[in-house]
């Protein structure tokens, strides 16, 4: 007997979007989390007496809005707002680049007449192919299978049907998508654009969560990735959550409570229970089992096939691949507090563009420095660095007068070359990081009177993440679509019967986009409904 129908494993935001649509459909959901509280990496908390942020993820537009509108989000409280600009990015010579809604076009002038003539032509291409990728968000990818059995033509119409979507574009725009999905964002931007501010800005998509150069081959598309976002109906820009990140997940536990999903906290897992080639439960660490029809992992693959099951319960050649997974996100974040607002000295002063996404990253060879250093130092000695400062638009976060900012840093290697502990040198590369802000901005240093510092080991540790890694896996080629996370088992259903991927590390991959929460949930109600047929 099932004490339940579904436990997912993981109260992070796809995990609850998934145990949200399980209970709307009527099955009994449980879901168990290790920390004390819901929202995986998007939670906010107190991390200064009278000072609170995003822990980890930090920013709002990839959060698909289907899912924002079937959970009903905003009923249960829920607001987003846009930045009042949206990107800013300063150079050490005193120019700058600000972008946003009327903004963009003579900031990119004052650079150059030719790129801002070229950044409308791009970003209506990028727009475009951006349009064509959400058709696939919602949906799982072709999966590969063996043989020619009725799962098989069941794939074949999938295959059909995304090449149909893909019969919308024109010749070039198709070739424009072959090249976002195999070139490097440097070679493209170069090829398009030649003042360097331009090509940060979107170079810093390519490698923000990606341990890579801007150079690296399939980087474009991580710069694709991150554009099909919305905030509040708008395509393409980026917003904030009132209250954090864990707005949003508090916000989705509403809704799966509302529906009846049972949500216990301080309840890790040790292991998925086995019965013949069925997964059928989960034992916690406290040594209570729960039995369950069906178990939904919402967790890193590599984590979930190499800590929480048995070795041999799984086919050979499948774990051999499962533990070649790459990870790793080169990130090092930290949240500060700060007696006051930053003077930037390309735009001193108070102004709508300290409410953008600073990104401290002034050229293509700037970021592929920063990579070659942390491959070979262990972090980069000139760090890319994006700061956010939520609290000029949410006051909900600081006391009066004081202000918190994010700082997401890249790029450092997730393991320190020759054994060496990030538990070591996290305060070390800490003040680089808050000194490179500094040299933009003179005095942020001094403004600083907290710190919350998380290496990528403090990322993993404390949040699941293996190697510090943001989105459950790389999004490279070999990891996207169909591949993800392998070969025929892009449908969102592991190697054992009765097993479902609900995270990042499915189809479509990382960021806040409830999307593999909402994929799995149908694929386990198309098995689910399929079972009782059957009987």
């Amino acid at each position: 007997m099932s004490d339940t129908d579904v436990v997912i494993i993981g109260a992070g935001h796809n995990g609850l979007t998934c145990a949200t649509y399980l209970a709307m459909a009527g099955l009994r959901v449980r879901v168990v989390e290790r920390r004390k509280v819901v929202g995986g990496a998007a939670v906010t908390e107190e991390f200064h007496p009278g000072f609170r942020n995003s822990v980890a993820a930090y920013t709002v537009s990839l959060l698909n809005p289907k899912v924002i509108a079937d959970l009903q989000l905003h009923h249960h409280g829920l607001q987003i707002v846009e930045r009042r600009a949206q990107n800013f990015l300063p150079a050490p010579d005193g120019r700058y680049l600000l972008t946003g809604e009327g903004r963009t076009r003579a900031s990119a002038a004052r650079l150059s007449e030719r790129d801002a003539a070229e950044f409308d032509d791009f970003m209506r291409e990028l727009e475009e192919i951006a349009d064509v990728v959400r058709q696939f968000v919602l949906r799982a990818p072709p999966n590969l299978t063996e043989g020619f059995g009725l799962k098989a033509a069941g794939e074949l119409v999938n295959a059909i049907g995304s090449a149909e979507i893909l019969r919308g574009l024109s010749l070039e725009q198709q070739r424009s998508l072959f090249d976002l999905f195999t070139r490097s964002a440097g070679d493209m931007l170069d090829d398009r654009f030649e003042t360097d501010l331009i090509k940060s800005l979107f170079g810093f998509d390519a490698i923000v969560g990606n341990y890579a150069s801007p150079y690296a081959a399939g980087s474009a598309y991580v710069m694709l990735h991150h554009a099909f976002g919305e905030v509040n109906g708008k395509k393409g820009v980026w917003g904030h959550a009132i209250g954090g990140m864990g707005a949003i997940t508090r916000a989705m536990a509403a809704a799966a409570r509302a529906h009846g999903v049972e949500i216990e906290t301080n309840a890790g897992v040790r292991e998925i229970i086995v019965e013949g080639k069925h997964a059928t439960g989960a034992v916690l660490d406290d040594g209570r089992t729960i039995r369950a029809r069906y178990v939904a992992a919402n967790v890193n693959p590599k984590l979930l096939y190499t800590r929480l099951l048995s070795a041999d319960t799984l086919p050979p050649a499948f774990l051999n691949r499962i533990k070649n997974w790459r990870n790793g996100s080169g990130t090092f974040r930290m949240n500060v507090a700060l007696s006051g607002l930053p003077s930037f000295l390309a735009l001193p002063g108070a102004g709508d563009h300290l409410s953008a996404g600073i990104i401290i990253a002034p050229g293509l060879d700037y970021m592929d420095r920063a990579w070659q250093d942390a491959r070979t130092f262990g972090w980069s000695r000139e760090p890319v660095i994006e700061v956010l400062i939520p609290s000029v638009i949410d006051d909900t976060l600081a006391p009066p007068g004081r202000h918190v900012a994010s700082l997401f840093c890249q790029h450092v290697a997730p393991q320190l070359p020759q054994g060496a502990s990030w538990d070591d040198h996290r305060d070390e590369v800490a003040d680089l990081m808050i000194a490179t802000v500094d040299r933009y901005a003179p005095g942020f240093a001094a403004s600083v009177i907290g710190r919350q510092i998380l290496s990528p080991l403090d990322l993993e540790r404390e949040f699941g993440l293996l190697g510090g890694d943001i989105f459950h896996g790389a999004l490279t080629l070999n990891q996207l679509f169909s591949a993800r996370p392998m070969l025929g088992y892009a449908d969102y259903r592991g190697p054992l019967k009765g097993l479902y991927h609900c995270g990042s590390g499915a189809h479509p991959g990382g960021g806040v986009t409830g999307a593999p929460g909402h994929n799995a949930a149908r694929a386990i109600l198309r098995d689910h409904r399929a079972l009782f047929a059957r009987r």
